[in-house]
């Protein structure tokens, strides 16, 4: 038995926006949307393959505005998917929507159908941003569908992103603070990239937009990262996913593949910087950290080690079998 989500994507369907950072099929790699017939043959691949953990493994319909779409259609989608989840294949069925289409009827009917989780696409929680990218809702829109996901016992997932127009790294911080008020369960970070064929992208063209760069966005991240942990909110999305088609329609913005990993090497950098000041840089240093954090301590390509040596020290980064995730002592050698 495995972890063996089934992840189906419903691109654009039923939104009744152009968000200024959107090119669905782009994002998802998704032209044709599902139909049941569809979903059912995902979900006997995932079974077939091996066997799914009902315990960890998900039905997830992503990509669009779930519950903006047509009801029947979206019915027809939950009772395909609803067959694999009184099987006991999978625990529940995951969903991501808008703030502005969520209420009572509709929260009724995943009820019904066996949906466990619903992840709104919140973005910002700065109302000026909101309406600069075309969102079409509010920040309060956010705080009441929140509220009501909650208290009919669905667990809660938001998402955010960095970098968007005119947002800046204070109001991404905001963002971060008010979505950890409202206590989801879960969070994905998205920074902005910027697609071909998108508002954004005429927007860099015109010079109105100046993209995030990849090393401003890792610096922010890797604080909202820390900000949610802390928090015991669980990240558990960090930069867009490598599958579907972004390379391929990428112009410019923090996309990389590794990008969470990136992120959690900064925070070791920092943690170590933090640990080294106002140390003799004429010495040389033993940095443990856990086992399990050794390549992330020690960065991509070595990029933390190159950074602690651009800074004047001289350190050698060991693992310690009884330190944990970003715990570190240093020892001059």
């Amino acid at each position: 038995m495995k972890h063996a989500n089934v992840a189906l994507f419903v691109p654009h369907e039923g939104c009744p926006h152009c968000c200024s950072f959107c090119n669905q099929r782009t994002i998802s790699g998704a032209v044709d949307k599902p139909d049941p017939k569809s979903v059912e043959s995902a979900c006997e691949i995932a079974v077939k393959s091996g066997g799914a953990d009902p315990k960890n493994s998900e039905i997830a319909f992503f990509g669009g505005s779930f519950t903006a779409i047509d009801e029947e259609y979206m019915i027809s989608l939950l009772e395909s998917a609803k067959r694999y989840i009184d099987k006991k294949y999978f625990k529940g069925i995951r969903i991501s929507t808008r703030p502005d289409c969520i209420d009572r009827h509709k929260l009724e009917i995943l009820k019904r159908y066996g949906v466990t989780s619903i992840e709104l696409g919140a973005q910002s929680m700065d109302d000026g941003v909101l309406e600069l990218n075309n969102r079409g809702h509010s920040a309060q829109d956010v705080r009441d569908a929140s509220g009501l996901i909650k208290d009919y016992g669905f667990g809660l997932g938001l998402q955010m992103m960095t970098g968007l127009y005119g947002s800046d790294c204070d109001r991404d911080i905001f963002t971060a603070e008010e979505l950890i008020k409202l206590r989801p369960d879960t969070v994905r970070i998205y920074p902005t990239v910027v697609l071909e064929n998108t508002e954004l992208a005429r927007k860099l063209e015109t010079g109105e937009y100046t993209a995030q760069s990849l090393d401003e966005a890792v610096k922010l991240c890797a604080r909202l990262l820390l900000m949610f942990r802390d928090s015991g909110i669980k990240v558990i999305r960090l930069g867009l996913h490598s599958g579907g088609t972004v390379e391929d329609g990428y112009i410019a913005g923090a996309y990389h593949p590794a990008f969470r990993e990136l992120c959690e090497g900064e925070i070791y950098l920092q943690k170590m910087l933090e640990l080294l000041r106002g140390k003799d840089r004429s010495r040389q240093y033993i940095i443990e950290v856990g086992k399990k954090s050794l390549s992330k301590a020690i960065g991509q390509s070595k990029r933390n080690e190159k950074a602690l040596k651009k800074a004047g020290f001289y350190c050698k980064i060991k693992s310690n079998d009884f330190l944990d995730e970003y715990e570190m002592n240093v020892k001059e050698l």
